[in-house]
């Protein structure tokens, strides 16, 4: 198996943002050059799917935890 091959099967949950999001730009160009079969236009746009998914679930958390640290310099202020 390729590198290749065991970062499209890979788990997504092990990405870090940057790889995930290197990857969907990698899909993208990939479906966007064409020439590729239905079945692998399919897979390469289900695993883009995913990364998409990937990437917005670390920017959520990002979002989340700033928010958050927002909330405690807030609390910290008003102790002040």
């Amino acid at each position: 198996m390729t590198a290749e091959n065991n970062a499209a099967t890979g788990n997504l949950d092990a990405l870090s943002y940057e790889e995930a999001r290197e990857e969907l730009m990698n899909v993208v160009s990939r479906l966007e050059a064409g020439g590729a079969s239905l079945e692998e236009s399919l897979a390469l746009w289900e695993r883009g799917e995913a990364l998409a998914k990937r990437c917005e679930e670390w920017l959520e958390g990002a979002r989340r935890r700033l928010a958050a640290s927002r909330d405690n310099e807030e609390d910290s202020g008003d102790a002040n």
